[in-house]
């Protein structure tokens, strides 16, 4: 049965979740709700949401409520929404960092109401125009701690997905926030660090970006990503993100010795190594 649906966050990713289940069917009712009235405004025109309204009737109004803000504002209002969350009403929230989140509620009487998920998917865009249809189609979606959720909220979570064509995994929190530190934070660290590095070399030699080729605008992409999206994500999972950027460093090193020395066979082996990626990728 189609299910009334509030999310609370109209940019990429609740913008995207937000078409995908109007099409399938699975949402009856699209409610708005996001602290930029441009963004609410640009939702309801390009038929991301149907309705918009304050976040305390959003919530009154559906069966499941979907928090797609960043994860520092996530941080505050998880606990006032469970404060006000009618009875039999699930709560979600897609971001990219969980235990801070878990640890925030895990007392709260209507803890068991909340699922706490994340869908693996993004662009470097943000806002409700970068919302578009099949986002999440073949994409891995996790939801974490799900003992600590009622049965029947994790399985209307698992339809979400289900809905939006991911494929779901079941992970603890911790787990979950080391291995997103080096699959995807990790990636961010080095796009934005290759940003400013080039743009510093930049201010001698106006020339490097008519030189830039795919390989460069490939690598640089997720430097275009929101500072207020990434930057409390960083802050969140340091304690993850930086042993990996240390070991980042040390290979950096490594690559940077070989050449300096002239070490032809162990730089070889070390780009032979890398190419092992592929195959790991290619089980996607």
């Amino acid at each position: 049965m189609p299910k009334r649906i509030s999310i609370i966050g109209l940019g990429l990713i609740g913008g995207s979740i937000a078409l995908d289940l109007k099409k399938s069917g699975f949402a009856s009712e699209i409610t708005g709700v996001d602290k930029s009235g441009l963004h609410e405004q640009q939702a309801v025109e390009l038929g991301i949401a149907d309705k918009i309204q304050p976040l305390e009737e959003a919530l009154q109004n559906a069966d499941l409520v979907i928090l797609a803000t960043p994860v520092d504002v996530s941080l505050e209002l998880l606990p006032y929404i469970l404060n006000l969350l009618p009875p039999g009403v699930v709560v979600t929230d897609v971001g990219s960092t969980k235990s801070s989140l878990i640890q925030k509620v895990k007392d709260h009487p209507n803890r068991k109401s909340y699922v706490p998920s994340h869908p693996m998917a993004g662009t470097e865009y943000s806002g409700p125009a970068a919302a578009f249809h099949g986002l999440f189609k073949d994409r891995v979606a996790i939801i974490c701690n799900p003992e600590e959720s009622f049965p029947e909220a994790v399985s209307l979570v698992s339809e979400l997905y289900s809905h939006l064509g991911s494929r779901l995994i079941l992970m603890n929190s911790e787990s979950h926030d080391e291995h997103v530190g080096y699959v995807s934070h990790l990636s961010h660290v080095i796009s934005y660090a290759l940003a400013v590095a080039v743009l510093e070399k930049e201010k001698d030699d106006a020339a490097i970006f008519d030189l830039a080729a795919g390989g460069f605008a490939s690598t640089v992409r997720l430097a275009k990503s929101s500072v207020n999206m990434w930057l409390p994500i960083f802050e969140q999972n340091a304690k993850y993100i930086l042993p990996i950027i240390d070991i980042y460093l040390d290979k950096l090193n490594q690559f940077k010795s070989y050449l300096e020395k002239g070490e032809t066979e162990k730089l070889s082996d070390f780009i032979k190594e890398a190419n092992r990626i592929k195959s790991k990728l290619e089980k996607e």
